[in-house]
């Protein structure tokens, strides 16, 4: 029995010698054709950085500078830099020349007009420099108000020169 069996292993292997086409796999089935038109890809919006404050000026009191995030904003991040100097421009800085700083929603800066200063969104106490990365709420279907605001301290009574460069990228 194991002769024929031997045979039998023969024969098959001298089939597919000579009709190795046998033994191949029949292609894949074909899938249907979509007959829809390809769509483009649809880039991302660009990053786009819109200045919010670029300015140099004296401080006694206090100082506020408004700016709009517009709608459907998903991530706005405000950042930049401000420095105190005693008297003018790029003169002394330090701790005489100290600062508090502040970003303030519109309910917040409500309070804040109205002699009830409250929370704030972000805030620097005592600082004559001072970088600011801050990321603001999404603005949903419309666009939002903030407000940035500089305080002379209580020490300085002195005037104050702020240098001030705020950029917003969505």
């Amino acid at each position: 029995m194991t002769t024929l069996r031997l045979g039998c292993l023969a024969a098959a292997i001298g089939a597919l010698l000579l009709f190795p086409s046998a033994c191949t796999k029949a292609p894949p089935p074909q899938q249907p054709k979509n007959d829809a038109p390809e769509l483009p890809l649809v880039r991302p919006p660009a990053a786009t950085t819109q200045t919010v404050l670029q300015k140099t000026f004296h401080l006694k009191g206090s100082a506020t500078f408004p700016f709009e995030i517009p709608a459907h904003e998903v991530q706005p991040h405000l950042h930049g830099i401000f420095e105190s100097f005693a008297g003018q421009t790029h003169g002394p800085s330090d701790d005489a020349t100290n600062i508090s700083f502040l970003i303030l929603n519109e309910e917040q800066h409500a309070e804040f007009a109205g002699g009830r200063p409250g929370e704030a969104l972000f805030s620097v106490d005592s600082a004559h420099n001072q970088a600011v990365n801050f990321d603001l709420p999404p603005s949903m279907n419309q666009s939002v108000k903030y407000y940035l605001v500089f305080q002379n301290s209580a020490g300085n009574k002195g005037d104050l020169v702020v240098e001030a460069n705020f950029r917003l990228d969505f």
